[in-house]
């Protein structure tokens, strides 16, 4: 699973794309246009993709996700205009929405089956890193392949990595799904593709304590948008075209910390992670201000911070969900971060870093509210902890 994340995230393309539609002339509504676009695609296709993963196969569907991104690859480079990026975007969007939840639930059944569930903070903290970690070959092929070729042979590496990904994520066993935590459904141990739905959604919409951490999720993990930002963010702050993917390293490298130590984050209670959240976003609105190159050391503070909570929230999500539902119930959460997104997109056609930074005070403030929410009875499958709480409930 880290050898497939590192390969499918190591695509040059990622830290130039931005700065390939503004070379091709779009302006800042068509990019914000087009990243609406992409979430939009995620709120059509992520629950059926999601509920695809748990009626047939949680690997295939990470197989399927990655081919499908090298064609939307292929399609920037036959296509540099706003229709080819268009093209570009819904097939990333239907191959991510593949990935998503199937990911998740691939890993947690997984840690389930050699009797590890409760590490699964750290172990998805430690996948999380190595998604980011990829960002740094990324970069510097991507500073090279610019250098030697253009967008074009960047943009054909990147066709050529998401094929190897797909052959790495055809090796990554898949568990079987656990018994135990399905005993009382009602539809039989072989579920049919309306039948999957039905019990996810219900798994999503029944239990409070599902229902509330689901909204943490969907709103932490929005703000992932805010890095598709960044190549902009950097570049108006004075750095050179060819040096953004650079200088954006250090960006990268908290990130990569900050969700290797996922782990540790875990241990701590609502209002703490509240409160880490809130002094992200303050940092990340102090670089806004500044609109200076130095300005990146506060980003990527922010950055390492936000990852963290990110692992964290999700961590939480899966402990209340059952083995059957997990990648719907993930893909719902994905769902509705695809929504949320678009506000991301909004502020930053209103105000750019600062009014991200404002939004993102917003749900800090809210966030210890809804991790402290308990699960109405105990997770099926999970032992319940004295007190009634669960693994990682905070």
């Amino acid at each position: 699973m880290v050898g497939w994340a590192v390969l499918a995230d190591s695509v040059p393309i990622y830290p130039l794309y931005a700065l390939l539609f503004v070379d091709s002339g779009l302006s800042d509504l068509q990019i914000s246009l087009l990243f609406a676009l992409w979430s939009a695609v995620g709120v059509v296709f992520e629950v059926p993709s999601g509920v695809l993963a748990d009626r047939f196969s949680r690997r295939g569907c990470l197989v399927a996700g990655d081919l499908v991104r090298a064609v939307g690859f292929a399609a920037w480079v036959l296509l540099p205009e706003f229709a080819g990026f268009a093209v570009g975007f819904v097939l990333w969007g239907i191959g991510s929405s593949l990935a998503s939840g199937a990911q998740e639930a691939l890993l947690y059944d997984g840690l389930v089956a050699a009797g590890a569930k409760e590490h699964y903070a750290v172990v998805n903290g430690r996948v999380s890193a190595a998604e980011l970690t990829s960002q740094l070959p990324a970069a510097a092929a991507g500073t090279v392949l610019f250098s030697l070729g253009g967008y074009a042979l960047a943009g054909w590496v990147s066709v050529g990595v998401a094929l190897a990904a797909a052959v790495l994520a055809a090796r990554i066993p898949e568990a079987p799904r656990v018994g135990e935590d399905d005993a009382d459904d009602d539809e039989g141990d072989d579920l049919g593709y309306l039948a999957t739905l039905r019990v996810g959604l219900r798994e999503a919409a029944a239990r409070p304590g599902v229902r509330a951490v689901l909204v943490a999720v969907m709103a932490v993990a929005a703000f992932d948008a805010v890095e598709e930002y960044f190549p902009l963010a950097v570049a108006s702050w004075g750095v050179p075209v060819a040096w953004v993917p650079i200088v954006d390293l250090p960006i990268v490298l908290a990130g990569v910390l900050g969700a290797a130590l996922a782990g540790l984050v875990n241990r701590l209670g609502a209002g703490a992670i509240g409160a880490l959240l809130a002094a992200a976003m303050l940092l990340l609105g102090g670089a806004g201000l500044l609109a200076h190159p130095a300005g990146v050391a506060a980003v990527a503070l922010f950055y390492g911070i936000y990852r963290a909570i990110v692992v964290v929230c999700d961590a939480r999500l899966q402990d209340r969900i059952a083995s059957r539902s997990r990648a719907t119930v993930t893909s719902v959460a994905g769902l509705g971060t695809d929504l949320v997104s678009f506000a991301i997109y909004a502020a930053w056609v209103v105000g750019e870093v600062v009014a991200l930074a404002v939004l993102g005070l917003l749900v800090a403030a809210v966030l210890p509210r809804l991790l402290r929410s308990r699960p109405s009875a105990p997770t099926p499958g999970s032992a319940p902890l004295p007190g009634g709480d669960v693994p990682g409930g905070g």
